[in-house]
């Protein structure tokens, strides 16, 4: 079992950055690769970015490439987000979730754990 707890959200202005952080409880965390998706209003849960369980292998949506780093730091148990050049369409619940394997999936049916969201807004 693995339980995840994301913070770091909260409110933004447009061009600005906030940096999201996901705490894994368990001692197998470097186990997982793990994933961020998000979640607006009306809209169905979409692929943000993923993670290796190394971090050497990355992935990120089109609509986040070079504005978004995922990172993490598995001395911590812990993967972030860093989110900048913000735009309102980036407003959402922003979730973590976790999947046994190394590889990284951009399927949110593919991981096993998720956490309970952390919401971002963007103001323009």
């Amino acid at each position: 079992q693995v339980q995840l707890v994301e913070s770091g959200g909260g409110l933004v202005q447009a061009g600005g950055s906030l940096r999201l952080s996901c705490a894994a409880s368990g001692r197998t965390f470097s186990s997982y690769s793990m994933g961020w998706f998000r979640q607006a209003p009306g809209k169905e849960r979409r692929f943000v970015a993923a993670i290796s369980r190394s971090g050497a292998n990355l992935s990120y949506a089109d609509s986040v490439k070079g504005r978004f780093t995922i990172s993490r730091d598995n001395a911590k148990n812990t993967v972030y987000l860093q989110m900048n050049s913000l735009k309102a369409e980036d407003t959402a619940v922003y979730y973590c979730a976790a999947r046994f394997s190394n590889n990284y999936s951009e399927s949110k049916t593919q991981y096993n754990y998720w956490g309970q969201g952390t919401q971002v807004t963007v103001s323009s």
